[in-house]
């Protein structure tokens, strides 16, 4: 069964590559054969510690520092990987950060700042790979989104309309790109363990996990495995979803 899930000279993009889910994700996809380009915000130490461990599975590997939220780095960074990977079969949208506070405290400058990464980034990393995936007529997006975008959550109004704005823009580029090849489709994690989520109050984890039916928190494998089907030969035929891992939170 996993041979249906080999990427074996695939050439993966990740954004926010260098820590948590899009850690996990490009070392799943490594395994599977994949070779992966990981792009960065700018701790150098991590991203090039991640890159060794994906090198280290004997695939090629590059990370590359990038603001996704400017145009012109995430165009002259994605021509670059085309010029040393060969090309681009999957564009992983996962780079987001957090910077959570009550709507009447919150500067417009985190708001701002949050929706720059988090769905600006996302909007410049499909733009950029678009002319590239569309004359091979191939390709695969997965754009990381979450279930706050479902559901709302106090003293994230910057990010959970972020990721909200990403499930739109999922769909709207699955309807667009569609013709040409390309597949979009979106992922929305529930409560996973990350050093972003380890942030939050200790009385809103008990609150989650009180309503998770599965009664746990999810790993970031679980958002890597999802990743891996979506980018998979099985999901050839899905675009336009968001695919919820959340042991039930949101259903």
């Amino acid at each position: 069964m996993e041979d249906l899930f080999l990427l074996n000279g695939k050439n993966v993009v990740v954004t926010g590559g260098s820590r948590g889910i899009g850690k996990a994700i490009a070392l799943r996809f490594a395994e599977m054969g994949a070779n992966i380009a990981i792009l960065y915000a700018g701790n150098d130490e991590a991203a090039n510690n991640v890159r060794n461990q994906l090198t280290e599975k004997g695939i090629k590997a590059h990370a590359y520092r990038c603001n996704v939220g400017k145009y012109e780095e995430t165009e002259a960074t994605v021509q670059k990987i085309i010029e040393e990977f060969g090309g681009i079969d999957v564009l992983i949208n996962n780079a987001g950060i957090t910077k959570d506070h009550l709507i009447l405290k919150m500067k417009e400058t985190d708001f701002d700042d949050v929706i720059n990464v988090n769905l600006k980034g996302s909007f410049n990393m499909i733009k950029s790979v678009y002319s590239h995936m569309a004359k091979r007529k191939s390709g695969r997006i997965i754009n990381i989104s979450s279930v706050s975008a479902l559901l709302g959550t106090a003293g994230q109004a910057n990010y959970v309309s972020s990721k909200a704005g990403l499930i739109g823009l999922t769909k709207t580029a699955a309807r667009e790109l569609g013709a040409r090849g390309i597949t979009c489709n979106a992922i929305a994690p529930g409560y996973i363990e990350t050093d972003m989520t380890a942030s939050l109050k200790e009385e809103l984890k008990q609150e989650y996990l009180g309503k998770i039916p599965v009664k746990h928190f999810g790993s970031v494998n679980n958002i890597a495995d999802a990743a891996l089907f979506l980018a998979s030969d099985m999901a050839s035929y899905i675009t336009g979803e968001v695919i919820r891992v959340d042991g039930g939170l949101c259903m």
